[in-house]
Parts: structure tokens; sequence; C-alpha cells
């Protein structure tokens, strides 16, 4: 997926040149929130190498496969906080999946060392989305759901019932 002269996939409301792409190429995030923002955006262009190099080598998994990974739409931060050496990230990732929406949601704990920022590890919990005709779109449009992704659903399998 190629974001780079849109909005960041990370919700900030910055270019991705701006926001999350130079971590990508190399700089370090700035604060536990930064890199949370940065590996969402990992997510939706699945960029697995940068997953890895943020993720603490004590916890890192071995490889990682995104070739099964939903499609990331939205993050919301709930919450975030930072000290000097540790920090926390509550948060919730939006992805859909066939014709469904679902969301991840996760307090995850970070760790600075040498001036860089890592993901540990995370407790997690998923459920699924319903939203109604006039929630808003779970997509992060700002549209409402019956002028977004769900007319884009039925122009696209039709209206069944």
């Amino acid at each position: 997926m190629k974001v780079s002269g849109e909005n960041c996939p990370c919700g900030s409301g910055k270019a991705y040149l701006l926001c999350c792409q130079p971590c990508h190429a190399g700089a370090p995030a700035t604060t536990p929130e930064a890199l949370m923002r940065s590996r969402f955006s990992a997510f939706v262009v699945k960029d697995a190498d940068y997953l890895l190099e943020t993720w603490h080598p004590e916890t890192r998994p071995a490889e990682l496969d995104l070739s099964g990974s939903p499609e990331w739409v939205s993050l919301q931060i709930l919450s975030s906080s930072a000290g000097v050496d540790t920090g926390r990230v509550h948060f919730r990732a939006v992805y859909r999946a066939g014709g469904g929406w679902g969301y991840l949601e996760e307090r995850s704990d970070f760790s600075k060392e040498n001036g860089r920022w890592f993901y540990r590890e995370g407790e997690t919990r998923e459920g699924v989305l319903k939203p109604g005709r006039n929630d808003p779109c779970p997509c992060g449009s700002g549209r409402k759901f019956k002028a977004c992704c769900l007319l884009t659903f039925y122009s696209n399998f039709g209206r069944s019932g």
C-alpha cells in the first residue's frame, strides 16, 4: 500500500511523509505514543521489518508474517503516558475483515533503551463492531456509516433481504 502523499494512516491528521514515514525510514520515535502510531501505520503498509525492529528483543517473535492480516483502517489513542524509560499506550484499532468490522483494543507497554522506544507487550481484547447507519464510519473518514462504507458495501454486494 502506498501512502506517501496521503494523510498518515495513524490518524494524526498529518501527511505520512511528516508523521510516521520518518520513523519507518529509521528516525527514532520521540514518545511511546509516536511509536504506537508508527507501528499501526506499519501494519497498514505491511512493513514487518519495521515492526520487528521496534519490538523489544526480549519479547520479539523470530518472524512476522503479515500476509493474513486484516485491513487496518483507523486508530484511536485512548490514553498515553510516558516516564523516563517506560511508557504505556491504550489504543483501539479498527479493521475490516470480509464484509464486517472488528477492533483490537490493547494496553501496550514500552521501554526506552539507548535513546529508542521499543514495544514490549500488551494486554489485548478483540471484538466485533456493528455500526449503525447514522454512526460515524469505522474507516475514520468522518462521514456517517450509511454515506461511506455501508454505501460501498451495498454497491459491491447488493442488498440482501
